[in-house]
């Protein structure tokens, strides 16, 4: 008989775990899918393409409700999970209804956070992480003309961005000297606001927001320097805070995130936690890519292999009208590194690379980002690149031929020379 397994939370982190156990493990255990959000799940990383026009809403589902049913997952969507009972091994919903367990995973996921400054609870006031908030900001682009984005950071580029697209004058208000600061070194951010500002987004950097003001409605930011900025619509990105309301219920150890071990487990025995809402070893990732390592690991564990999740090098990819950015590890490079840099201001292109004892640690890239996963890949596997250190910069093609190439035969000397 197969175990009740019950998932909290119907976002990429539990597609991805779903679709690794059928692989693995098909008929062990009796799925069930549970997510407050009131439609199946679907790529949250294009949700700015959605915002901008470029996608519809279906083109980002990332499996069909026939998919679902041809594995047998019973999906529960539109339902909120509102308690755990540990001992009795039970999920409360908002409804009333009690689910049974044998395993747990809490895939919930992160929320926005709002900052603390007056009138920010304003009409015209959203923040950017669902496709309800899409759907706010597309109304509002109807009839309001101005939008201000608080965060230059990776969601509020992107929300910028699809503002923009859809016809809005916007600015964006970014509280650090310089846009994504987590991801770009200075050089590789410069550039980046260079080709932001040549789309006609306004940008404002070391800019902190005091306050939003209005009558009935949000009509600009104030700044903490004494500026205003004029804005109708007003976008918080400023940051992310686990979702861990739900593993205080059950008593869980939580930090920043919910706090597991390398196979996932979180305090409780047979509790896991994967994503956005969980801690591994003082980490929370923001990421899709870390949220699937750890799906895997936790399928594999869950299907009896000895998988364990180490950690994950974190690799941002983002493309903002037109501009390609790429970054991974450690870009700003650790006493003891060196940097190899190639820079062309004409092509707008820039590669810094950074290598410590012979292998590739860190890598930003603008403009050429075609072989960011490559970079990456040399980045995770800790790979010796020595042998190809002179073209690394230029790419994966001509780096790996320099190293494959073969050696150029020695003349043959006539036996008089050789002797």
């Amino acid at each position: 008989m197969s175990e009740p397994l019950v998932i909290i939370g119907n976002g990429m982190a539990a597609a991805k775990l779903v679709e690794e156990l059928n692989a693995r493990s098909l008929g062990r255990y009796a799925v069930c899918v549970i997510g407050d959000e009131p439609r199946l799940a679907y790529n949250r990383v294009l949700l700015s393409s959605v915002l901008a026009r470029e996608v519809s809403q279906g083109d980002i589902e990332l499996k069909s409700a026939d998919w679902w049913r041809a594995h047998g997952v019973t999906l529960l969507y539109g339902y909120r999970a509102i308690s755990i009972d540990p001992d009795i091994r039970r999920v409360r919903l908002a409804n009333g209804a009690t689910l049974p367990f044998a395993k747990l995973v809490l895939a919930t996921g992160s929320k926005a956070i709002r900052l603390n400054v007056p009138g920010m609870d304003m009409p015209g006031v959203v923040t950017f992480r669902d496709l309800s908030d899409v759907a706010s900001m597309e109304q509002a682009s109807k009839t309001h003309k101005q939008a201000a984005v608080i965060g230059g950071g990776l969601l509020g580029l992107e929300a910028a961005y699809g503002l923009a697209k859809a016809g809005m004058q916007v600015s964006v208000i970014h509280l650090m000297d310089r846009l994504m600061e987590r991801q770009l070194d200075a050089h590789a951010s410069s550039m980046l606001k260079a080709a932001v500002e040549a789309k006609g987004i306004a940008v404002h950097l070391s800019a902190e927001t005091a306050a939003i003001k209005g009558e009935r409605h949000a009509s600009k930011v104030l700044l903490k320097d004494g500026r205003a900025i004029d804005a109708d619509l007003v976008v918080v990105a400023a940051g992310i805070r686990a979702n861990s309301d739900l593993a205080a219920t059950a008593g869980l150890d939580i930090n920043r995130g919910i706090v597991v071990d390398d196979h996932m487990q979180t305090s409780r025995a047979d509790i896991y936690a994967i994503g956005e809402c969980a801690e591994h070893r003082g980490a929370c990732y923001g990421l899709v890519e870390p949220a699937y390592e750890q799906a895997r690991v936790l399928a594999a564990h869950l299907s009896g292999g000895k998988a364990s999740y180490q950690g994950s090098v974190l690799a941002t990819n983002l493309k903002v009208s037109g501009v390609n950015v790429y970054s991974a590890g450690d870009f700003m490079g650790a006493p003891g590194t060196e940097n190899i840099v190639l820079s062309d201001p004409g092509l707008g292109s820039y590669k810094k690379l950074v290598l410590k004892d012979g292998r590739l640690v860190g890598a930003v890239l603008f403009g050429d980002t075609v072989d960011g996963l490559w970079y990456s890949e040399l980045i995770k596997t800790g790979a010796p690149v020595g042998a190809m250190r002179s073209d690394l910069v230029f790419g994966r093609a001509l780096a790996e031929r320099a190293v494959t190439k073969p050696a150029t035969p020695k003349p043959l000397l006539p036996k008089t020379l050789a002797a």
